[in-house]
C-alpha cells in the first residue's frame, strides 16, 4: 500500500513508435558505480581541502582566518552532499521513474503548465527561492562571530534545507502540482490540514510583504536602482517571446542576449541616473515604489508563465549566480583576512545591538534562507513541480538549487565580516544606539568595548564617501552592509578604489533584483494555494487554467499582502525592524509544516528504513522555532518579547512620556505599541497553527508505520511520451537516448515544446 509503482507497470502504456522516455534502470545503475581511480582521486582531493578548510575554520585561533577556507569549505561540503546524500535520498526515498509523465506533461496547458528545460527551469527555481533572506540573514547573524552562522548555513542546507526543497518538490510534482497546504489536508486529515492551509496562507501574506519592503528599501530615492530593475521586465518579456515564437529551442542564445541588455540596463542605469530628466523622473519616494511592486505583482501573477516569469527569473540567474561566483573568485584571488571572533562578544547575551536574543534559538531564526526555508516549501510545490519535464530532474532542481542559495548565503556573511567590524556595528546599530551623525556612532561603537576595535568618525565618513553614499551610519536591514563588503572585495579584484561607489551601487542593484523576483513567483504561489483552499468547497476555482478564479485569488493575495507592505513602509520606525524577527520564526515554523507533511507521506509509502532523514531536521525545526516563539512571547525582556515590550511602551505612554526607548515621538512610541500587539497576536496563532500540525502528522506517521503503509494521494501514473536528461550535464547513456529522440522527424520530436 502506498508504494511506488514499478516501471513494468508503465512500459505496457508506452509508445512504441518513440525511443525510451528513460534510460534503463541497469544502465543507468552500472554508470553510476563504475568508479576509476581518476574519480576516486578527485574525490578524495575534495574531502581533504573541505576537511582542512572546517579545520582552519573550526579550530585553529589566530588573530585573523581567511575568506578562502569559507569558500573551500562551502564547496566541497555542498559537494559531497549533492553527490552521496541527495543520491541516497533518490534512491531509497524517492525512487523517480522518468517512464511516468510529470504534470507538465499530461496536464499541459501553456500557462501554468509547460514543460521547460532543466537548465532554464534551474535558473527560475533557484531566482524564485532566492530572495531577501540568503542576503539579510547572515549579515545581522554575524554579531554572533562568524563560526555559528557558517556551521548552521553549510551543514544546515545538507542535512535539513535542501532535503525539504526536494522532498516537498517531488511529493507536489507526483499530486499533480498541488500545494504545500492542499497536500497537508489529504495526508493529515481534517483539522491538521485546515491549520497547515491557514497557517501556509498567512505566513505567505508576511513573507511577500517582507520581500517586498527590503525591495522598496534599496530602490527608494534610488534612480539608477529604479531605472535598472525597471528594465528587467520589458527584456524578459521580450525573451519569452524570443523563445517561444521567434527563435524555439534557441537557450543560449536568448541568455546571451539577456545578458547583454542585462548588462546595459544596470550601466546605462548610472547614467541615466546623473542627468538632470532621469533623476528627477527615477527618483521616486517608497509609497510609490511600494504602489508599483503591488501592480507589477498583480500582472506577474496572471501573465503565462512562459512570458515573464521564466524568463525574468532566468534572466536575473545569470545576475545572481554571476555576481556570487565573481565574488567567490575576488575572494580565493584577494584573500581577504578576517579579523572577526568565531564566537563574538554577543554570541553568550541575549542583548546584542544588531538583533536581540540569545545564540539558541534565535541566530537559527535568523539565518531561515540559505539553511533552511519554509518559504522554499510554497515554491516547491507552486510554480516549480508544474513544470518540471522528467522524475529525476527534481534532485538537480530540488536538491541543487538549495545548495546554490546557500552559497549565495555563505558570500553574503564572508562580504559583511570582511569591513572593520567598527564599521558593521555602525551601520546595522538602530539609530538610537548611534544617534546618527559620525562622531556619536564612533563613541558609541568604541563603548561597547570590542577586543582590537578602535573607530574614528573620519573613517566612518570616507567609507560613506567611498561609497558614493551621504551616511552609512544606522543603514540596517543587511542590504547596505552586504554591499559594502561587496564593493570592499571586488575594488581589490577589479579597479581599485574608484570603482567602490560603482560596485556599491551594482550590489544595490543586484539585491533588488535578487528579492524581487521572489515577489513574483511567491504572488502566483499564493494565488495556486487560495485557489487550492477555495476549491475545497468550490470546486471550479481548483482549475488552475479558470482565468476568473485565477484573477480573484490573485487580487485577494495581492491585496492582503500590499497592505501589509504599506503598513511597513509608512512605519515611523522602519518596518523592516518591526516585521524581520516575525518573518523569520514564521519562515521557520513553515519549514517545520513543510517537513511535517513530508515525514506523513514518507511513512505512508513505507519507507520506514529512512524515514530519520526526514525526522531530524524536523525535530530541530521544531525545537527551534517553537522555543522562539515562547521566546517572543512570554519573554519579561522588553528587547526579546513582544508583550513585555507592548507593556513597556503602553506604560510609558500612561505615564505622560514624550520619548521612551528607540521611538523619539508619541506617534511612534504609539506604533511601537500597535505593531508589538500585532506581531505577539500572529506569533501565538503561527505557534499554535504549527504545533497542531505537526502533532497530526505524528498522528499520521505512527498509524502508518503501525498499517505497514497508508493511502497513496498520488496522481494515477500516466506513460511519458517525452525525453530530458536530469542533471546539468547528460550522462553517456543519457547522451545516446537524446540522440534517438533528436534522429525523429520534427513532428514526432514531442519533447521539442516548452521552453527549449
Amino acid at each position: 500500500m502506498g508504494k511506488v509503482p514499478d516501471q513494468t507497470g508503465l512500459a505496457e502504456g508506452l509508445d512504441p513508435t518513440l525511443p525510451a522516455p528513460a534510460v534503463d534502470d541497469s544502465v543507468r545503475e552500472a554508470e553510476e558505480r563504475k568508479w576509476t581511480p581518476a574519480k576516486i582521486g578527485l574525490w578524495v582531493a575534495i574531502s581533504l581541502l573541505g576537511a582542512v578548510a572546517w579545520f582552519m575554520l573550526a579550530l585553529v585561533r589566530g588573530e585573523t582566518v581567511n575568506a578562502i577556507w569559507f569558500v573551500f569549505a562551502a564547496v566541497c561540503t555542498y559537494l559531497i552532499g549533492y553527490r552521496f546524500y541527495s543520491k541516497v535520498i533518490e534512491r531509497y526515498l524517492l525512487k523517480p521513474d522518468d517512464h511516468r509523465a510529470t504534470p507538465a506533461e499530461y496536464k499541459a496547458d501553456g500557462k501554468d503548465y509547460v514543460r521547460t528545460d532543466r537548465n532554464v527551469l534551474f535558473g527560475h527555481h533557484f531566482a524564485a527561492i532566492a530572495g531577501a533572506g540568503p542576503l539579510v540573514g547572515p549579515v545581522i547573524a554575524a554579531q554572533m562571530g562568524y563560526l555559528p552562522g557558517t556551521i548552521w548555513i553549510i551543514i544546515g542546507v545538507v542535512l535539513a534545507g535542501a532535503v525539504q526543497d526536494y522532498l516537498v518538490m517531488f511529493f507536489s510534482m507526483r499530486r499533480g502540482g498541488r500545494s504545500l497546504g492542499q497536500m497537508a489536508r489529504e495526508e493529515l486529515g481534517v483539522i491538521g490540514g485546515t491549520a497547515a492551509l491557514v497557517a501556509t496562507l498567512l505566513i505567505m501574506i508576511i513573507i511577500v510583504a517582507i520581500l517586498a519592503l527590503v525591495v522598496v528599501n534599496a530602490l527608494g530615492e534610488s534612480p539608477w536602482g529604479v531605472f535598472s530593475v525597471g528594465m528587467t521586465i520589458p527584456i524578459a518579456l521580450f525573451m519569452g517571446v524570443y523563445l517561444r515564437f521567434i527563435r524555439p529551442g534557441k537557450v543560449m542564445e536568448v541568455s546571451i542576449i539577456g545578458f547583454v541588455l542585462l548588462m546595459a540596463a544596470i550601466i546605462g542605469g548610472g547614467a541615466v541616473a546623473g542627468t538632470e530628466w532621469g533623476a528627477a523622473f527615477f527618483h521616486l519616494d517608497k509609497v510609490t515604489i511600494a504602489w508599483g511592486i503591488i501592480i507589477y505583482g498583480f500582472i506577474a501573477a496572471i501573465l503565462p508563465v512562459w512570458l515573464l516569469l521564466a524568463p525574468r527569473d532566468y534572466l536575473s540567474t545569470f545576475m545572481k549566480i554571476g555576481v556570487i561566483v565573481m565574488l567567490a573568485l575576488a575572494i580565493i584571488v584577494v584573500r581577504p583576512e578576517i579579523t572577526v571572533p568565531a564566537f563574538s562578544e554577543f554570541a553568550g547575551r541575549e542583548n546584542g545591538p544588531v538583533f536581540s536574543g540569545a545564540l539558541f534559538p534565535f541566530l537559527f531564526v535568523t539565518i531561515a534562507c540559505g539553511a533552511l526555508s519554509g518559504f522554499h516549501a510554497l515554491i516547491s510545490s507552486g510554480t516549480t513541480p508544474k513544470l518540471i519535464e522528467k522524475e529525476r530532474q527534481t534532485r538537480f532542481i530540488g536538491y541543487g538549487g538549495m545548495l546554490m542559495e546557500s552559497f549565495v548565503a555563505i558570500m553574503a556573511l564572508v562580504a559583511a565580516i570582511s569591513i572593520d567590524r567598527g564599521i558593521y556595528f555602525a551601520m546595522n546599530a538602530p539609530l538610537a544606539l548611534t544617534g546618527g551623525t559620525v562622531e556619536s556612532a564612533a563613541q558609541w561603537v568604541n563603548s561597547l568595548g570590542l577586543a582590537n576595535v578602535n573607530i574614528t568618525p573620519d573613517v566612518l565618513a570616507q567609507t560613506a564617501k567611498d561609497v558614493g553614499e551621504e551616511s552609512i551610519i544606522s543603514r540596517s536591514g543587511g542590504a547596505p552592509t552586504l554591499a559594502v563588503g561587496l564593493a570592499h572585495i571586488m575594488q581589490q579584484f577589479i579597479g581599485g578604489p574608484g570603482m567602490m561607489a560603482f560596485w556599491y551601487h551594482f550590489a544595490i542593484m543586484f539585491e533588488a533584483l535578487f528579492i524581487l523576483t521572489a515577489v513574483d513567483a511567491g504572488t502566483r504561489v499564493a494565488r495556486f494555494m487560495l485557489q487550492d483552499s477555495i476549491g475545497n468547497f468550490i470546486p471550479k476555482f481548483k482549475e488552475a487554467s479558470w482565468r476568473p478564479g485565477a484573477w480573484l485569488c490573485t487580487a485577494i493575495m495581492v491585496g492582503a499582502w500590499g497592505a501589509v507592505l504599506l503598513m511597513g513602509v509608512t512605519d515611523p520606525l522602519g518596518g523592516i525592524n518591526t516585521l524581520f524577527p516575525l518573518f523569520g520564526i514564521a519562515n521557520q515554523l513553515l519549514a517545520a509544516i513543510a517537513l511535517a507533511v513530508c515525514l506523513a507521506i514518507t511513512a505512508k509509502r513505507g519507507v520506514f528504513k529512512w524515514l530519520w532523514i526526514v525526522a531530524a531536521p524536523l525535530a530541530f525545526a521544531a525545537v527551534v522555532t517553537i522555543t522562539a516563539s515562547f521566546h517572543k512571547i512570554f519573554s519579561p525582556v522588553p528587547a526579546v518579547g513582544y508583550f513585555a515590550n507592548n507593556q513597556a511602551f503602553s506604560k510609558a505612554l500612561a505615564d505622560g512620556k514624550t520619548e521612551f526607548g528607540t521611538a523619539k515621538t508619541v506617534a511612534a512610541m504609539e506604533a511601537v505599541v500597535r505593531n508589538t500587539m500585532i506581531q505577539g497576536v500572529l506569533s501565538v496563532i503561527f505557534v499554535t497553527l504549527s504545533i497542531i500540525v505537526i502533532v497530526a502528522a505524528l498522528i499520521a506517521t505512527v498509524r502508518a508505520i503501525r498499517a505497514g503503509g497508508g493511502q497513496d494521494h498520488e496522481d494515477p501514473a500516466v506513460p511519458s511520451k517525452v525525453y530530458a536528461p536530469a542533471g546539468l550535464i547528460p550522462t553517456p547513456a543519457e547522451k545516446k537516448l537524446l540522440a534517438e529522440w533528436n534522429a525523429l522527424p520534427a513532428e514526432k520530436r514531442t519533447q521539442k515544446a516548452g521552453h527549449h
